[in-house]
C-alpha cells in the first residue's frame, strides 16, 4: 500500500505516512554587510569599453596588465595603487572608450587604445616542420602568446589581439600594430558610466576630475541615489564643498607633481572612505600613497578648513596625515545636526541602512506575514543587527527596547522605530593637571 510522504504546511494530510519538513536553524541571516567596495570612472590606454566591470584586489595585483593594459608597477598604475591599497573590490567604468584599435596585416588589437600601438606580432618558420609557422605577440617587447599553425585561419585570439583569418602568413620580424587611439572624455561619458553604475552596490564612489560640471553631476547622482533610491554610499571628488551634503566628501589638497592631475589624491581618499570599517575612523590616517601631496597648511587654514568641511591632509612631523574624517556638509538643522559632518556616523548610518534593507528585501518581502509573529521575526532580526554593531562599538548604550516594529497604515506596511548612539573616534584631549 502506497504511504502518504513529503513535506507538510498544515497537519491536514489524510493518507498515513511521514511528513517531514527539513528547516535550518535561523544562522543569524542579520549579519553586517562587507565594506571595501569602491567605484570609479577611469581614463585608460586599455580595457574593456560600454560597461561596468569587477576587479578585485587580487585581480589587480596578478593581472593588471590584460586587465588594464599595464603591469601592476608601471607608473601609470599609480592612482590604482592608491586606490587598491584600501579595498577589495572595483566596479570600474572605461571613461575614454570608442577610439580606434591598433592593426596591421595579421591582427587588430582586442580594445581600442593607445597601448594597441605597443603590441607586435613576429612569425617565424617552425624548427621542426617548415610547413608551420610560430606566431608571437609581443607587448613591450615581451611575448605574451605563441602559437604554431599551418595557416592564419587556424589561429586563435588572446588576450591583446584577434587575428585576421584571411592573412597569409609569411616569416617577418616582429611588425607593429599601429592606429590606436583613445576616446574622448565628455559629460556624457561620466553620465553612462553613473547610469550603468545603478544597480552595483558599493561603498565609496570617485572622479577624479576639476571639472565643475562634472563635480556637480556626481553629487546630484549622488544625492538622488542616497535619498530618492535608497542606495547608500559617499562620493569623493576634488575641491567641491559646493555640496554642503553628508555624502560627498571633498579633498582639498592637489598633488602637484609634474604631470600629475591636480584631483589624483581622490584615488586615495576613495580606498579609504571605501574600505573603513564602520567601527574605526579615518582621522589621523597616514598618507602612504605615491603622489606628491601639498599639505603645508597653517593652523589658522587648517580651522578654516575643518569649519568649510574639506577633508584635508597636513604634516605631522614628517608624515602626511588626515586632519579630520568629514564631509561637505555644513549647513546643519533639527533632523540633521553636527554629528552627521563626521564620516563615521555616516558610515554607521549607511551600513544600517543597506542591511536592514537587504534583510527586509531578501527575507520578508513577499514572504512572511505582516501579523505579530512575523513583526516580531523582523524586530529579532533588527536587535541581533544592531547586537553586533554594540559588540565591534560602532554604537553604544544599545537595548532592545530602543527598537519597535508595528504595523503601517496597510495591511502590507511595516513601520519600525530606531533610536542608536554612534560612537566615534577620540579626536581631542582636554587635561586638567592640578599640581600640589
Amino acid at each position: 500500500m502506497a504511504l502518504g510522504g513529503g513535506i507538510f504546511i498544515t497537519q491536514n494530510k489524510v493518507l498515513p505516512g511521514a511528513y517531514i519538513n527539513f528547516v535550518s536553524v535561523n544562522s543569524g541571516a542579520a549579519v553586517l554587510g562587507e565594506r571595501g567596495y569602491a567605484a570609479m570612472g577611469l581614463e585608460l590606454d586599455w580595457g574593456v569599453e560600454n560597461s561596468v566591470f569587477a576587479v578585485t584586489n587580487g585581480d589587480f595585483q596578478k593581472n593588471s596588465t590584460e586587465i588594464f593594459g599595464y603591469a601592476f608597477s608601471d607608473g601609470k598604475m599609480k592612482g590604482l595603487r592608491d586606490l587598491f591599497a584600501n579595498i577589495k573590490t572595483l566596479y570600474a567604468y572605461r571613461l575614454n572608450g570608442g577610439g580606434a584599435k591598433a592593426a596591421n596585416a595579421f591582427a587588430t588589437a582586442k580594445y581600442s587604445g593607445t597601448r594597441g600601438n605597443d603590441i607586435k606580432i613576429g612569425i617565424s618558420v617552425n624548427a621542426d616542420d617548415n610547413t608551420k609557422f610560430d606566431v608571437v605577440t609581443y607587448v613591450d617587447n615581451e611575448a605574451v602568446d605563441k602559437q604554431t599553425v599551418a595557416a592564419a585561419s587556424a589561429l586563435a585570439g588572446n588576450a591583446w589581439v584577434d587575428f585576421k583569418s584571411d592573412a597569409t602568413l609569411a616569416a617577418t620580424a616582429a611588425t607593429a600594430l599601429t592606429g590606436g587611439t583613445n576616446g574622448s572624455v565628455t559629460g556624457t561619458s561620466h553620465q553612462n558610466f553613473l547610469d550603468k553604475l545603478e544597480k552595483f552596490s558599493f561603498n565609496a564612489l570617485g572622479a577624479v576630475t576639476s571639472d565643475t560640471a562634472t563635480k556637480q553631476l556626481y553629487a546630484a547622482y549622488t544625492k538622488r541615489m542616497r535619498d530618492e533610491v535608497g542606495l547608500k554610499f559617499q562620493t569623493v571628488l576634488y575641491n567641491y564643498t559646493a555640496a554642503d551634503y553628508e555624502g560627498v566628501i571633498s579633498v582639498k589638497n592637489p598633488c602637484t607633481g609634474t604631470g600629475e592631475n591636480e584631483a589624483s589624491l581622490v584615488y586615495w581618499v576613495t580606498g579609504i572612505t571605501a574600505g573603513c570599517e564602520i567601527n574605526k575612523s579615518n582621522l589621523n590616517k597616514r598618507y602612504s600613497g605615491e603622489f606628491t601631496v601639498s599639505a603645508d597648511y597653517t593652523q589658522f587654514q587648517l580651522e578654516a578648513a575643518i569649519t568649510a568641511g574639506e577633508f584635508t591632509l597636513h604634516f605631522v612631523g614628517e608624515d602626511i596625515r588626515v586632519l579630520a574624517d568629514i564631509n561637505t556638509l555644513v549647513t546643519v538643522s533639527d533632523t540633521k545636526g553636527d554629528m552627521f559632518k563626521e564620516n563615521q556616523t555616516v558610515r554607521v548610518c549607511d551600513q544600517i541602512a543597506n542591511d536592514i534593507a537587504g534583510i527586509f528585501n531578501t527575507r520578508y518581502l513577499g514572504v512572511v506575514p505582516n501579523d505579530k509573529a512575523g513583526r516580531t521575526s523582523l524586530w529579532n532580526d533588527i536587535v541581533k543587527h544592531h547586537s553586533q554593531l554594540a559588540d565591534i562599538r560602532a554604537i553604544e548604550d544599545f537595548e532592545p527596547d530602543d527598537i519597535t516594529v508595528e504595523q503601517g497604515n496597510t495591511k502590507k506596511s511595516v513601520v519600525v522605530y530606531d533610536v542608536i548612539t554612534v560612537v566615534n573616534a577620540m579626536g581631542q584631549l582636554y587635561m586638567t593637571v592640578t599640581v600640589a
